[in-house]
């Protein structure tokens, strides 16, 4: 599919400004960046769980979308735009006249990775036409900062708290991209909001021009969450890149490719650093933490380099 940034760049606007999210939240250009792939002509339906991104951006009476908008519950989201899929399907079916549209979802990593999984894996086991978009912030931001199946191993968090008890959480994260990839749907793709949008811009394309179901997995960091300066969010995105923290590759049909395989990776300090969230880990006598963290990363980058169709 050929892409044409500087075409992309005049499309119009389907967020508005004066929502609520924070100033340096990833889930806004995230947002913006994946309804600006929808063409000008196409209408969208966009389903959000309940999360930051719909309590900032949808406070009856007002709304910050200029396309069809449903807040669902928590779980259900790929339950509900599934559903709409299914309606539009059937009115086709039965000639009416309708407009071209497209569907899609939006969820944080609670309402994806934990309390959302069943009904994501049902929808796309099913093979809606649709595309489900998970903003990864990496806990539960919008209720307390508790943690979810996305959050790293020792990361402090508001219910695994570091200290003498516990060093933060004790468990890795999910690997979300590949177990959605198990449920060999058309287009599956782990991206983020890079400095020139060029990676989620396309991804965003083709996971929506696609026929059948689609998944995005965005890296979008959080400035409460994470406790980074604002104005850090694409250095954390590029830092998460180059320790191969966040990994960028799409899985078409199958095949897995990397996009970005970095000249020389950085160490995981790194990524780490500049988020307080990790504070502890830099203290004496904690090391062995970080070295953890950098062998699992080293391990999963392995297994990837493995899987690389494009070697």
């Amino acid at each position: 599919m050929a892409y044409n940034l500087k075409e992309w760049a005049t499309r119009p606007e389907r967020l508005t400004g004066g929502h609520r999210l924070c100033a340096g939240c990833g889930a806004t250009p995230v947002v913006r960046t994946v309804l600006r792939a929808l063409k000008p002509e196409d209408h969208a339906v966009v389903s959000s769980a309940t999360c930051c991104l719909e309590v900032s951006s949808f406070l009856y009476p007002y709304t910050a979308w200029k396309d069809s908008f449903i807040h669902s519950a928590f779980e259900n989201v790929a339950a509900t735009i599934s559903g709409v899929e299914a309606v539009y399907k059937a009115k086709l079916r039965k000639g009416e006249n309708v407009n071209a549209t497209k569907f899609i979802a939006f969820a944080g990593d609670g309402g994806t990775y934990d309390i959302g999984l069943q009904a994501l894996s049902g929808a796309m086991e099913r093979g809606h036409d649709m595309m489900y978009v998970c903003y990864d912030n990496g806990a539960y931001m919008n209720t307390g900062i508790q943690r979810s199946g996305a959050s790293p191993k020792y990361s402090d968090t508001s219910t695994t708290p570091a200290g003498k008890t516990i060093p933060g959480k004790v468990q890795h994260s999910k690997n979300l991209t590949q177990i959605i990839m198990g449920h060999n749907i058309p287009y599956v793709a782990q991206t983020m909001p890079l400095k020139n949008f060029k990676d989620l811009s396309e991804k965003a394309e083709k996971g929506i021009y696609t026929p059948g179901a689609a998944f995005l997995n965005v890296l979008a960091p959080c400035p409460r969450g994470w406790r980074y300066d604002t104005a850090l969010l694409m250095e954390m995105c590029e830092l998460a890149l180059e320790t191969c923290v966040w990994p960028i590759y799409e899985i078409i049909e199958g095949k897995l490719t990397l996009n970005y395989i970095p000249k020389e990776k950085k160490p995981i300090e790194e990524y780490l650093k500049p988020q307080g969230r990790f504070s502890h880990m830099f203290k004496p006598g904690n090391e062995w933490m970080i070295e953890d963290v950098q062998s699992r990363v080293d391990r999963e980058w392995e297994k990837l380099l493995n899987m690389n169709e494009m070697k």
